[in-house]
């Protein structure tokens, strides 16, 4: 299998209700280091898996809707915590549909995709499926 992974980041507020979030039920910010892993049997006729330029362009495009926002106030979060995981799904719905038309290169070859969001240097969750 090969894979191409392309990286940006996310600045964002939310809280997280629930006792079991601990102080993160208060409003506070985080900043997300987001990986997008994209995995494909076999090279394209160029010899890629996703054109890296694209894939970084719309992995930007994913997240500039949640750039510098309050997650709370966002309706497609609405009765949700937005935990990492949560996240991490919702940036692979944003990529899923341009990588499965082809809009990334290699349309047919693509067959899996791993998102994962960096809380800290100690801590990161994904969402993986296949494309």
């Amino acid at each position: 299998m090969y894979a191409v992974e392309v990286r940006d980041h996310v600045m964002i507020a939310h809280s997280l209700p629930g006792e079991v979030f601990g102080p993160a039920q208060r409003l506070h910010g985080a900043t997300f280091v987001v990986d997008a892993a994209f995995f494909a049997g076999e090279l394209d006729a160029n010899g890629i898996v996703v054109d890296i330029g694209r894939a970084t362009d719309a992995l930007g495009r994913a997240l500039e809707p949640l750039r510098y926002r309050n997650l709370d106030d966002l309706p497609e979060f609405a009765g949700r915590a937005t935990t990492t995981e949560v996240l991490a799904r919702h940036v692979f719905d944003a990529l899923a549909g341009p990588a499965r038309a082809g809009a990334l290169g290699n349309a047919g070859g693509l067959r899996r995709l791993r998102i994962t969001l960096h809380e800290s240097h100690a801590a990161r969750g994904w969402y993986e499926a296949d494309l």
